[in-house]
């Protein structure tokens, strides 16, 4: 059975907004890689997607029978949005979490979302939403803007160092990294730098500075009570990931290393 939700607009591709002005709070913006829909809130108000293109409202991987028919619904409801799914895979969220068919709907925060849904052979589907809160404004083409640069973290010589080998896995894009130990880390600069002083203690004090100084300036899950217990090698892990991310780290970095 079809439910077609009222009001709704085409979202063109490539831009969950492009020609939509002044969005009342609350509007939703849904867009999937065959296009998508603009919905403003009501009570009720929902929106179908999946992979049966004549009965949902935004068509997510409609050639990949992995994913489901009705994989999944947005609801408004006590002035939100919520997600629901009834597919058979789950959908990842942000920060990773699975969300399943039978647990409770997840409400949507305003800004920026994406969904994934697992398919076939190694794809991966993405569906986009965009919710306006009271002084947003929905995303819009900025094709001649400047590029925004990432937040690049300044680092010592000594700092650069230390973090370039225990974090050398994930330089070379092994397959699920992990850091270095800090003995495995001291043992690779003592050989590389004979008689700079490397020990494991050192090495454990400089990475524990940086990742302070990153968890002041806001980088999550660099403390053990964010992380919890057992932390294991979860806070280097989240440090290591954090500095390749914003490009403070490169793979280039480990000439470094050879250069030494």
């Amino acid at each position: 059975m079809t439910r077609t939700p009222t009001r709704v607009l085409p979202a063109t591709h490539g831009s969950l907004a492009r020609g939509v002005s002044a969005p009342v709070p609350g509007t939703l913006f849904a867009l999937a890689l065959t296009g998508g829909i603009t919905l403003r809130p009501g009570e009720g108000r929902e929106v179908l997607f999946g992979r049966n293109r004549p009965e949902v409202h935004v068509c997510l991987g409609e050639d990949d029978p992995r994913v489901s028919r009705y994989q999944g619904t947005l609801t408004h409801r006590d002035g939100r949005w919520w997600l629901s799914t009834s597919g058979q895979l789950p959908i990842r969220c942000p920060e990773g979490r699975l969300f399943f068919r039978g647990e409770e709907p997840l409400p949507l925060s305003t800004g920026y979302t994406p969904l994934f849904v697992q398919g076939s052979r190694g794809r991966e589907h993405l569906f986009e939403v965009f919710v306006t809160g009271a002084d947003d404004e929905p995303p819009r083409p900025r094709h001649t803007d400047t590029t925004r640069p990432p937040r690049v973290w300044v680092l010592t010589e000594q700092e650069k160092l230390a973090l370039v080998v225990l974090g050398r896995r994930y330089l070379l894009h092994e397959p699920k990294p992990q850091p270095l130990t800090w003995k495995q880390t001291a043992a690779q600069l003592v050989e590389s730098q004979p008689g700079a002083g490397w020990t494991d203690k050192r090495v454990e004090h400089i990475v524990n500075a940086v990742r302070t100084r990153l968890s002041r300036d806001g980088v999550p899950y660099l403390t053990r009570e964010e992380v919890g217990e057992p932390v294991g090698n979860a806070l280097n892990d989240h440090l290591l990931r954090a500095l390749l991310a914003s490009t403070t780290l490169v793979p280039m970095d480990l000439a470094l290393v050879e250069a030494t």
